[in-house]
């Protein structure tokens, strides 16, 4: 992404230096894995929009880096949590922690880097950063759990489905928008815009990470997986809400019992494909890109606005 480099490559660069600082410890174990986590880092998509959020309204400085710092570890802590939840032994091509460790240390680093990112923010009196950030992560508990009991019962509508993705994935990045915009303003009003913004965009892309579980591209997750977990995503709930009943009870056993079934998974999909959810997915996907975009033009125009709007449709044109 040259034009992220363009626009923030220095601060970026500064921050993974101050990320990698926040996290080391004197526990050889825990450094270790510490690095271990910091070499298999992602995108990195949040500390990029909390940076730009910063800039879009003001210099950056010392606070908007605390800011993407907070969030990196808020976020990476759940990830680890996630894992051992899920116990899942892989994540973006590598082991996770609880694989090369254990479930125990997994969840002993989660509450580390959580610890860490409360002890960032309170002993540089962010409390604001805390505060909207502390409920993101409460939302993505509550969005966790109500996924967990609907899921159970396969009858997930679509109005609790995107109740679920707002908490679980849109919350932490409307809060990384708020708090990088935050940084730069101290301004409520345009604290709320750019989280309204910032959630639009996390549901654009986890709709796109939806739709990517019909796709045949190699993005690091299996094809089908979210059928195999019994995940009901956007696209199989508008495919059981527009087939017949006879289909839908097959596709509903399917996903009950046979869901590790290759053949049967394939029916799924193909049948998911042949009903239209995959476009209706990307209709809606597109549709909150769209509003994320409008809400970014309601401020000045500048190369730091053209470059967020860049990541935006960079989260809904993505390969992986």
């Amino acid at each position: 992404m040259d034009f992220i480099n363009n626009i923030i490559g220095s601060e970026l660069k500064l921050f993974e230096k101050k990320f990698a600082e926040s996290v080391k410890s004197d526990t050889r174990l825990l450094d270790a894995i510490m690095k271990y986590i910091i070499k298999r880092k992602g995108k990195q998509l949040r500390p990029m929009f909390v940076i730009l959020s910063a800039k879009l309204h003001g210099p950056i400085n010392e606070s908007t880096y605390r800011a993407a710092a907070l969030v990196e570890l808020l976020h990476t802590a759940t990830l680890v949590h996630d894992d051992v939840v899920d116990d899942s032994y892989e994540r973006r091509g590598f082991f996770s922690i609880n694989a090369l460790w254990n479930k125990k240390i997994a969840v002993l680093v989660g509450d580390y880097l959580l610890s860490k990112g409360l002890l960032l923010a309170t002993s540089n009196n962010d409390f604001k950063h805390l505060h909207i950030l502390s409920e993101a992560v409460k939302q993505m508990s509550e969005g966790e759990l109500l996924q967990l009991q609907k899921t159970r019962k396969l009858n997930l509508d679509e109005s609790i489905y995107f109740e679920i993705i707002r908490c679980k994935t849109a919350s932490l990045l409307a809060s990384a928008c708020a708090i990088g915009a935050n940084s730069t303003c101290n301004n409520d009003s345009i604290t709320e815009k750019m989280k309204t913004f910032g959630e639009k965009v996390g549901i654009a892309f986890q709709l796109k990470d939806d739709l990517f579980d019909y796709g045949k591209a190699d993005i690091g997750k299996p094809t089908g997986n979210d059928i195999k977990e019994k995940k009901l995503t956007l696209p199989l709930i508008y495919t059981l809400n527009h087939v017949d009943q006879d289909t839908k009870r097959k596709l509903v056993y399917i996903i009950k019992n046979e869901n590790k079934d290759k053949e049967k998974v394939k029916f799924i999909i193909d049948t998911v494909i042949k009903t239209g959810g995959i476009q209706y997915a990307a209709d809606k996907m597109n549709r909150y890109r769209d509003e994320a975009i409008e809400i970014l033009k309601t401020f000045e125009e500048s190369p730091v606005r053209d470059a967020l709007e860049k990541l935006v449709r960079f989260t809904t044109d993505r390969k992986y």
